[in-house]
């Protein structure tokens, strides 16, 4: 175990280069990760031919383990040393990748990524916790997590690339390939050249609130993403919300009575901490959901190649990088509240545009303003939202503070794919049961059409219709079913993204700044 004065002692050699590039390494690898499937659904679809809510758990395998680990996994690294589990993470991460790429059916794939997500989720804490414990002043900390913003955006604009090019000219399995590459040298960089730091002061392990809080928000997203398929009304479903309910309740509950508890609660008396967290949920959930009913309507439903959601996805994440210079500035200048409101503002709007796009355009220029306003928001939003978390609390809480608040913002993101696929696949399947109810085909072709719908989803019949010449004339009907279904679904990323800046704007008047205590807010 890495020793308190070992601690203070890389802390106040301030941060190294080789750590500096080990963490963003690190943190741009664990994006690479989660987004590199988005471009790839269209190719899983044709390819591995998932049904009803198996499309939507390619996603979310990864994204679970993130979002149910990631305050562990940050609280290891203070325990531990975070150096171990930036190799740790990254070697893990490699195995996910690697399983993935050798994936012969849809489960091998969903244990793929559940290895890789268990990976990302000791990357995403511990890369921007090694980064703030080299921090000597607010404004290097400001820096810092700028550049750290920057990177977890360049791994969202590098993983469609990758997947695009590597779709294009060879399989979506090289996509995995190259990522396993991509970890193997994150390793061995964070091994060779990163400083470790620890702050395991009075903390230990809470196995009482990791079982519940894990057992809880894998219980609300099951019944999430299986709710358009097995029923909402369904025992299983209706079950797991009750039991989400229990375990989430039994995690505060565990969290007040903990010695060490795995969240500090009274870190959210803090109204920055508090808020920040909320929007940290709602606003992330806009952004991926977005990008999800994106990467949807370019490959299963319209057909597109990859390369075009490639493009989509550098609009919606390479802003980020074009915006670090004004962005490093503006989180040492402007009020918090006016920055998270502004970016969930734009966010909204690129989501209202963007619901307006009949289904039958594939055209890329009428994506480009609506993507880019979502881009341009998820700029400013992402970096002020982990600035005014991590810079209400003391630096000794830092590790805390920034697992907890990737786990919130990522929680957000594996709420995006779940809500939105639930959502959308909903509407369109019952749009689609009443068009073909009301169309005048011949009762042979409506009863294969159900058929398929009840087996599939609205997104097999479109496949279907496609592919074979006997079903093309349900094409239509599922085309445009689809289409209503994903308005719907970037209306809801919308309308998420202005309630989120709304509380932004009213509850954060004044400029961040660290206080020594949480509770002193």
């Amino acid at each position: 175990m890495t020793t308190e004065p070992a601690a203070r002692t890389a802390t106040s050699r301030g941060l190294t280069t080789g750590t500096l590039v080990a963490g963003l390494l690190a943190v741009c690898l664990a994006q690479i990760g989660l987004a590199i499937p988005a471009t790839l659904n269209g190719l899983f679809q044709s390819d591995l031919h998932p049904v009803g809510s198996q499309l939507t758990w390619i996603s979310d395998a990864f994204l679970l383990p993130v979002a149910v680990l990631e305050l562990t996994f940050g609280l290891l690294g203070d325990l531990f040393g975070r150096k171990r589990l930036l190799v740790g993470g990254a070697s893990l991460l490699a195995v996910g990748e690697l399983v993935s790429a050798t994936a012969s059916g849809i489960h091998q794939l969903w244990a793929g990524q559940a290895l890789a997500g268990l990976g990302a989720a000791a990357l995403f804490p511990t890369s921007l916790a090694i980064l703030a414990a080299g921090t000597t002043s607010p404004a290097q900390r400001a820096r810092v997590i700028a550049m750290w913003a920057a990177l977890l955006s360049t791994g969202g604009f590098l993983a469609p690339l990758l997947g695009g090019i590597t779709a294009t000219y060879g399989s979506w399995r090289w996509s995995f390939v190259v990522v396993t590459a991509i970890a193997a040298a994150s390793a061995a960089v964070s091994a060779l050249f990163a400083v470790n730091s620890s702050a395991p002061g009075g903390r230990s392990l809470d196995v009482a609130g990791q079982l519940t809080i894990g057992l809880g928000l894998f219980s609300l997203l099951y019944a999430i993403i299986q709710g358009p398929t097995d029923g909402w009304a369904s025992p299983s479903v209706v079950i797991a919300f009750v039991l989400a309910a229990v375990f989430l309740a039994a995690f505060v509950l565990a969290e007040k009575r903990a010695k060490s508890p795995l969240l500090r609660l009274d870190l959210f008396r803090n109204r920055a901490f508090a808020v920040a967290s909320v929007v940290a949920v709602v606003g992330m959930f806009a952004f991926l959901g977005t990008a999800y009913a994106v990467s949807i309507r370019l490959g299963p439903v319209q057909d597109q190649a990859p390369m075009r959601t490639a493009l989509a996805f550098v609009l919606l994440n390479g802003i980020t990088l074009v915006m670090l210079p004004l962005t490093e500035r503006l989180l040492t200048t402007a009020a918090p509240g006016l920055l998270l409101g502004a970016g969930l503002l734009l966010i909204a709007a690129g989501d209202y545009w963007a619901a307006t796009l009949p289904i039958t355009d594939s055209t890329f220029t009428s994506l480009i303003l609506p993507l880019g306003l979502v881009g341009l928001g998820f700029a400013i939003t992402v970096s002020s939202i982990t600035a005014t978390a991590v810079n209400t609390v003391p630096v000794h809480l830092a590790g805390m503070a920034s697992a907890t608040t990737n786990l919130l913002r990522d929680f957000g993101f594996t709420l995006g794919p779940a809500v939105i696929g639930a959502v959308a696949l909903s509407r369109a399947a019952n749009n689609f049961s009443d068009s073909l109810h009301d169309s005048a085909l011949p009762a042979a072709l409506k009863g294969a059409g159900t058929a398929v719908l009840e087996e599939g989803g609205p997104l097999a019949v479109n496949g279907a219709s496609t592919a074979s010449p006997k079903l093309a004339d349900l094409h239509p009907l599922a085309l445009d079913a689809l289409g209503h279904g994903y308005s719907i679904g970037f209306i809801v990323c919308g309308s998420a993204a202005l309630l989120s800046a709304l509380l932004a704007l009213i509850t954060l008047h004044s400029r961040t700044t660290p206080h020594a205590d949480p509770t002193e807010r």
